[in-house]
């Protein structure tokens, strides 16, 4: 059966010409925005969750790492849905899905309900408006500048946080938790009708050609199909190459470093040296500031230098601030600058991978191989949300999860390096 979304159909002209490419990207930059705050929310809720519910923090950070992994492990699927019923289809879906599922959680009185809301349903939404997104959109309405409009999307990732959280934060300070979950249904809900007119299928669907193309594209044939065989089938051959192993430990261990450990635990992390909420959100809200311009730098520099040795230097540098924070005085100054120094580095990773598994799988299967390298990331970040509850929950604090953490983006620099060098397809081929 031919998927609908590429039957023939009167074509709609759009305004801006070739440069709608940049309507669409407007339009999922926002998606990703709110995303992304959907998936920092927890981070906020740590402490007003406890003091509502009385629920141990181990409780409330498992939680959040069910969301964690779910957000990731539903990346690759979501990518072969998207091949096979729309991209429009499965982002309206996906934006539905988060709305719902975290205004539900304004009712819940029990923990499995805390789970249900914030981990299963809400990781399995956000899931499918994530990178994974960002690279399916790139693949199919841009030829060139993809590095840099791919840091553009994933620097929604900081955006989220650089919105969100101070206003969180402040909602839990004046009516408690609940006014933050209607809040965040709200700007998903929101989003529902700017999908639907505003995002076409693709660029032949208005009329128009790739940013940057030539010549009119010629879109692959639809997807047909299981789209969860589709995304397994895909994983078996990507898992086959040395590649895609590389790829995956460094973006589990770019998670276990930044989501999973960071942004779950910092406001915790603050509050036990006497830091209030608010203040611990704002540096939450100083690294987003700072990671929308280096996220956008990465994507610049993606598209002129080797991606290899970019990972090299941001994962070392990553690994080396978290190392330093612990043993920090806590003071303003010294929070600010850790702050500006991460911040830089918080997510610039992502532009360098997209482009390696272009290189190694190509533009019409990378986006589902890299939805499976997301996973990855999203493990990694499960499993520094659990370790870092755990090990706060056994000693008291987080001195050891940070001092982990920190190691492991050494390592994940050293591996950057031994990824191998493909060149680029010499044939573009349509997402």
């Amino acid at each position: 059966m031919l998927d609908t979304s590429l039957q023939a159909a009167p074509v709609r002209k759009r305004p801006f010409g070739q440069n709608y490419a940049f309507v669409v990207v407007a339009v999922i930059f926002l998606a990703l925005l709110a995303s992304a705050g959907l998936r920092a929310t927890p981070g906020v809720l740590m402490l007003p969750l406890q003091g509502a519910f009385g629920w141990d923090v181990g409780v409330i950070s498992s939680s959040a790492a069910v969301g964690i992994f779910l957000y990731g492990l539903a990346g690759p699927f979501a990518a072969a849905v998207m091949q096979r019923f729309g991209i429009r289809r499965t982002v309206l879906g996906a934006l539905v899905l988060m709305s719902v599922s975290t205004g539900m959680s304004y009712f819940m009185t029990a923990p499995w309900q805390l789970f249900m809301s914030w981990g299963l349903l809400s990781g399995i939404g956000s899931g499918a408006v994530a990178n994974v997104l960002g690279a399916t959109i790139v693949n199919r309405w841009f030829t060139t500048n993809r590095g840099l409009v791919m840091g553009l999307l994933t620097a929604s990732t900081a955006t989220g946080t650089l919105i969100f959280m101070p206003g969180l934060a402040a909602l839990v300070a004046w009516g408690g938790w609940k006014p933050v979950v209607l809040t965040v249904a709200a700007c998903c809900a929101a989003l529902v009708p700017l999908v639907y007119f505003l995002v076409p299928e693709r660029p032949a669907s208005v009329g128009l050609r790739s940013f940057g193309s030539a010549h009119d594209d010629q879109p692959a044939p639809p997807a047909v199909g299981n789209p969860f065989t589709s995304a397994i089938s895909n994983l078996v051959r990507a898992a086959q190459t040395r590649a895609f192993w590389f790829l995956f430990a460094t973006f589990f261990i770019c998670g276990f470093t930044t989501n999973g450990l960071v942004g779950t635990h910092l406001i915790a992390f603050c509050g036990d040296h006497g830091i209030v909420e608010v203040q611990a959100a704002s540096l939450l809200a100083l690294m987003g500031f700072f990671d929308l311009f280096g996220t956008t730098l990465s994507g610049w520099l993606t598209d002129r230098f080797d991606p290899r040795k970019l990972l090299f230097f941001y994962y070392g540098l990553r690994g080396l601030s978290l190392i330093y924070l612990p043993y920090s005085d806590f003071s303003l100054v010294s929070l600010s600058v850790f702050a500006v120094f991460y911040g830089l580095d918080w997510i610039a990773t992502v532009p360098p991978t997209v482009r390696i598994a272009n290189e190694a799988f190509g533009d019409k299967n990378a986006p589902l191989v890299f939805g499976w390298v997301v996973a990855g990331h999203q493990l990694g970040a499960a499993c520094a949300a659990f370790l870092a509850g755990f090990v706060r929950s056994a000693q008291g604090d987080y001195l050891q999860a940070f001092i982990i953490a920190g190691a492991t983006g050494i390592v994940a620099a050293v591996l950057s390096l031994m990824i191998g060098r493909r060149p680029a397809q010499p044939v573009l081929a349509a997402a």
